[in-house]
């Protein structure tokens, strides 16, 4: 699910790469494998990391977060704007098995990415998400797409002119030489030499969850509600 490239971390969404024990694995253990592959996708410490586990079983006892759970929790973090259709490709990216339901390890490197992520990354995890046969490459609906989605998540509402989605994917289309089908790098590079782009998609900064201090240990308050306001 996560990959750490040399020369700084990158994410990269693919099938997920478990060994089959691990999907007998009990969903509610954190493994210590599983702790430094956490922290080598994200900037989180391994008593952070400990803390987030903490708080993700005790709204999750099963250890398994469900899609209208995990959209409850995810939208926190852009409270400003129309994260819905973006959520839904999100989950569906990590429950690549189609079980589902995600588990901490998934959660947390999504978490992660969205609040830490730099922009380059998050543009990585968005063409992952819309490369849906994984073969590294999206065509120009596609891109318009992702735009959208990511204009939608920064409730970014001026949509005219040069700012229209499909106008910002045709400069980066003639910028990068290209028709139709652009490669997971080139969408990256392109996006971000796009100064429009660059300011709109600013890492958001968002802060959802709290961390509390109980008898000197620190855990996290996820608070997954449903629609009513009712603890799941």
């Amino acid at each position: 699910m996560c990959h750490k490239r040399e020369g700084g971390a990158e994410e990269r969404i693919t099938k997920k790469e478990k060994p089959n024990n691990e999907y007998k694995q009990d969903p509610t253990i954190l493994t210590e494998e599983q702790l430094k592959r956490l922290q080598n996708c994200t900037r989180y410490t391994a008593e952070e990391i400990s803390a987030w586990h903490a708080g993700f079983l005790k709204d999750c006892p099963s250890g398994k977060l469900d899609k209208k759970q995990f959209l409850n929790v995810y939208k926190k973090f852009y409270p400003e704007g129309k994260a819905d259709k973006y959520c839904n490709f999100v989950f569906k990216a990590f429950d690549s098995d189609g079980n589902g339901w995600i588990d901490f390890t998934e959660f947390l490197t999504a978490v992660g990415l969205s609040q830490h992520g730099e922009l380059k990354d998050k543009l990585g995890m968005a063409f992952d998400i819309y490369d849906q046969n994984k073969d590294g490459q999206i065509n120009r609906k596609d891109m318009v797409k992702i735009i959208e989605a990511m204009y939608d998540l920064a409730n970014e509402e001026d949509r005219r002119g040069e700012k229209a989605p499909e106008k910002r994917v045709e400069l980066i289309m003639k910028r990068l030489n290209k028709d139709d089908i652009v490669l997971r790098l080139e969408f990256i590079q392109g996006c971000l030499k796009d100064e429009f782009l660059r300011k709109i998609l600013a890492p958001n900064t968002a802060q959802p969850f709290g961390m509390n201090t109980t008898d000197g240990v620190q855990t996290t308050t996820i608070n997954i509600s449903d629609e009513t306001g009712a603890a799941v």
